[in-house]
């Protein structure tokens, strides 16, 4: 018994000068290192626009009081694919920046308008169908958060600010207008515009989900509604290229606030 507690004595005294050497040495909290990689990326996908409204001065009643009425049918874009490329530098692990440039694939632009007018002492009823083509240039500098991975998947949100030049080709005008009571002798003509480019502010948004493929390799899918501004085409000619006259018709016609709503896939290649 007596050899019992002289062991337990000895233990105590060994645990109390180890705790207390213990003690006087400094405890050192772990680091976390966060370290800035740069990265490339690549992108491709396709576009969805809209455009809010295409106007001419010649097709507004408040400037033109010949027209009683102007209505408009099917306006829109087909879709159209995209491609970009970019530089991007993540700063921590949850914050990062990238410059992109991208090119958007020709669309086809349709829309129909139904108007009536007058025409001297006679009510006129026209209807014209409008077929063109647009693609863009888009130059974004993006910031991005990303929410922690799950099982290497990592969902982030972003927004970018830049510039796009917007591409408006082969507009045409295709009309037809008769009169009431009949007899004046109007009826169907083609008009041709010539093609035109606009730069303007352009912004986006972007949500999407990356996947870690290997610590380099991340592969990414996105979600980005982009505002590219507006866009205009070029004065109106005839087939032969003679002008339109009388000079007051010649205008051009404005794509009036473009927006897309854009699907990617894309690969971000980190440097470590």
């Amino acid at each position: 018994m007596g050899s019992a507690k002289s062991s337990l004595v000895a233990a105590a005294a060994v645990l109390v000068s180890t705790g207390a050497i213990a003690a006087d040495l400094p405890i050192k909290a772990p680091v976390v290192e966060e370290i800035g990689v740069w990265y490339l990326r690549g992108d491709l996908g396709f576009s969805n626009q809209q455009v809010s409204s295409v106007t001419n001065p010649g097709g507004n009643p408040a400037i033109n009081p010949a027209i009683i009425a102007v209505g408009s049918n099917g306006l829109g874009f087909d879709a159209a694919p995209l491609f970009g490329m970019g530089v991007g530098f993540r700063w921590r692990n949850w914050l990062r920046f990238d410059v992109t440039g991208q090119y958007r694939g020709s669309a086809n632009f349709h829309d129909s308008d139904n108007t009536i007018f007058h025409n001297g002492a006679a009510t006129g009823f026209g209807a014209d169908n409008y077929t063109a083509r647009k693609s863009e240039w888009l130059a974004l500098a993006n910031a991005y958060v990303d929410f922690g991975r799950w099982w290497r998947v990592t969902p982030f949100l972003g927004a970018g600010v830049g510039v796009a030049q917007v591409n408006i080709m082969s507009f045409r005008d295709d009309g037809v207008a008769s009169l009431f009571p009949p007899g004046s002798g109007v009826g169907p003509g083609t008009t041709y515009f010539a093609d035109a480019s606009r730069w303007n502010f352009a912004w986006a948004l972007h949500a999407g989900l990356g996947y870690n493929v290997t610590p380099d390799v991340t592969l990414e899918l996105a979600y980005h509604f982009v505002n590219l501004g507006s866009g205009q085409t070029g004065l109106p000619h005839n087939f032969d290229g003679s002008p339109i006259l009388p000079a007051s018709a010649n205008a051009p016609f404005s794509f009036n606030t473009i927006t897309s709503h854009d699907l990617t896939l894309g690969m971000r290649w980190f440097f470590y």
